[in-house]
């Protein structure tokens, strides 16, 4: 039966959850240089309008449809066939399917939005229109059924992912990195100046980030319940923590910097959105504390590596998130959920290795898989522009407009 506090909940999270897309649009759009400020936006912003008609279509029915082998969705819904305002009980009982259609939606554009960060200011605005297809067919669906779809294999060994640690940002983690290797580095890269052009644009896309992570994680619980209002806290704790720590780690450095606590927030935020609904706001702290250190001398050894993974995509949602997937099965308490799991902390290890083992095995598909992907669209298509054109900017090149 439909209620509609729920269903109002869901709505309005799936609206920030929406809205999180241009934010990563601003965060990542104030680290790249002037001269691509507006290609860094317009990518994002192109996820959103692709994605929008693939899920609708048919990305949908793979991720949730039916089950065939516990491996992807079938066609059954295809073009939301069937998929109307009554519920779907296997996966919310008192919101219409379409309400729940839409907040995974959210999910979906968000994610390949997330992976522009790893090739800014370099890939052809086709290319990565084709790319952002596909990869969200072959990469983002499938993983998606296995963690969350009813019969999914993974859901189905027990695998705990509240909000997408898996699904969102492992994925967009690891096949950032993939393509970033396949693309390769950006021109004068580690000899030009490749300073961010506007750190306020930054800190505003990282607060919106912020601010719509609470429908990320919180509408997760899809109903308006105790679960949400808990989930929104430990997301608030966790974001707070990494901040924090960060701030700490740069300022023992150097000074405290505040591109890095904007990115610290964001990496707090990402490890704890698999364990959201599982753990208690003490165990958020450590998450995301925690968290931001593994990304903060992940960066710093990527920089010694001298690898172009631009943004680090890799360093804050990849590994961010893989080590909140494994925290998941440390800290997770029935008393924060009944319906979850006990994890390590709480007398079960077990599920300690089952995270481990649905982490791994999602990290090294999307980065194989990417890796592919990339490497044929490079083949075919080619991923990169010309020199000429990288060296004008791709505000220029690829949109004939300019930011500035």
């Amino acid at each position: 039966m439909v209620n509609s506090g729920d269903t109002a909940w869901v709505l309005i999270s799936a609206a920030l959850v929406i809205l999180m897309t241009p934010a990563v649009g601003f965060f990542y759009g104030g680290m790249v240089r002037k001269k691509s400020i507006l290609s860094t936006l317009m990518m994002c912003f192109a996820a959103l309008f692709l994605i929008s008609i693939q899920w609708v279509l048919f990305g949908y029915t793979l991720a949730f449809g039916p089950t065939k082998a516990g491996l992807i969705g079938g066609l059954k819904w295809l073009g939301l066939l069937g998929v109307g305002q009554a519920p779907n009980v296997a996966y919310a009982a008192t919101i219409p399917a379409l309400a729940f259609m839409f907040f995974q939606a959210a999910f979906a554009i968000v994610t390949p939005s997330l992976i522009v960060g790893s090739f800014v200011e370099r890939i052809k605005f086709g290319a990565f229109l084709i790319f952002t297809g596909l990869w969200a067919t072959l990469v983002y669906d499938p993983v998606c059924h296995w963690v969350w779809g009813a019969g999914g294999w993974l859901r189905t060994l027990g695998v705990l992912d509240f909000a997408g640690g898996t699904v969102v940002h492992i994925t967009a983690g690891f096949s950032a990195l993939a393509i970033a290797l396949v693309i390769g580095k950006r021109i004068g890269y580690g000899k030009d100046n490749m300073e961010p052009s506007n750190i306020p644009l930054v800190v505003l896309g990282a607060i919106l980030l912020w601010f719509g992570w609470f429908g990320f994680n919180g509408g997760s619980a899809l109903a308006a319940n105790g679960l949400a209002v808990q989930t929104v806290v430990v997301t608030n704790t966790a974001g707070a923590a990494a901040a924090i720590v960060w701030m700490i780690l740069s300022w023992l450095h150097r000074r405290p910097s505040v591109l890095g606590v904007a990115t610290g927030a964001v990496v707090g935020l990402a490890a704890i959105t698999p364990a959201s609904g599982f753990v208690t706001p003490l165990a958020a702290i450590l998450i995301g504390g925690i968290a931001a250190a593994i990304s903060y001398y992940a960066i710093v050894l990527r920089m010694k590596f001298r690898i172009d993974e631009s943004l680090d995509v890799f360093a804050c949602h990849g590994l961010g998130s893989f080590w909140g997937v494994i925290a998941t099965g440390i800290f997770a308490s029935k008393l924060a959920n009944p319906a979850g799991a006990n994890g390590l902390l709480c007398g079960n290890p077990l599920q300690l290795g089952t995270q481990f083992f649905g982490a791994t095995t999602v990290a090294v598909f999307a980065f194989i898989a990417t890796y592919v992907l990339a490497t044929l669209i490079d083949l075919v298509v080619g991923l990169r522009v010309g020199v000429n054109e990288e060296l004008v900017g791709l505000d220029i090149s690829q949109h004939a407009e300019s930011a500035l």
